[in-house]
């Protein structure tokens, strides 16, 4: 089962309309219903979000590794891949440069796969926080492999 199929089933088991899971959710009903047709994927937060609204695990409405790992890709870049031997020298050096919480947040989200809120209740700071923090780092990474990729 798909993302949109997914939000669609817990919306309508929940009796819930588009408009009244879009007011729940603080966005338009017609994003709601761009997302049960899969014309848009809501990010990564608002999965998280989703999830949490109808008390069900991320999990349920799509693979997490997909969006780590979607989310993550972006700052390849559309240029010629480094190869994964110098990709990891490379990660490793980057990491190593970074402040230690802010390297380890890195590595909880895309190595151990864990979620924003978990991070956030590992460090004690909000989720919002920890998603600054990556944000921030994912810019950095791609600023840096662009470089490195001249």
């Amino acid at each position: 089962m798909g993302l949109s199929d997914a939000i669609l089933e817990l919306r309508t088991a929940s009796a819930l309309s588009q408009e009244e899971l879009a007011e729940r959710l603080f966005v338009s009903r017609h994003l709601v219903s761009k997302w049960e047709r899969g014309e848009r994927n809501p990010d990564y937060p608002m999965i998280e979000t989703i999830a949490g609204l109808f008390g069900v695990p991320v999990e349920r409405l799509v693979d997490r590794r997909d969006l780590v790992f979607r989310e993550l890709g972006d700052c390849l870049g559309n240029g010629a891949p480094l190869d994964e031997t110098r990709l990891t020298e490379y990660l490793n050096r980057f990491l190593s440069r970074l402040p230690r919480r802010t390297a380890d947040i890195f590595l909880n989200r895309y190595y151990l796969l864990k979620t924003t809120a978990e991070i956030a209740d590992k460090y004690g700071i909000g989720e919002n926080h920890v998603r600054s923090i990556l944000s921030k780092t994912r810019k950095r990474l791609k600023k840096a492999l662009k470089e490195q990729e001249k």
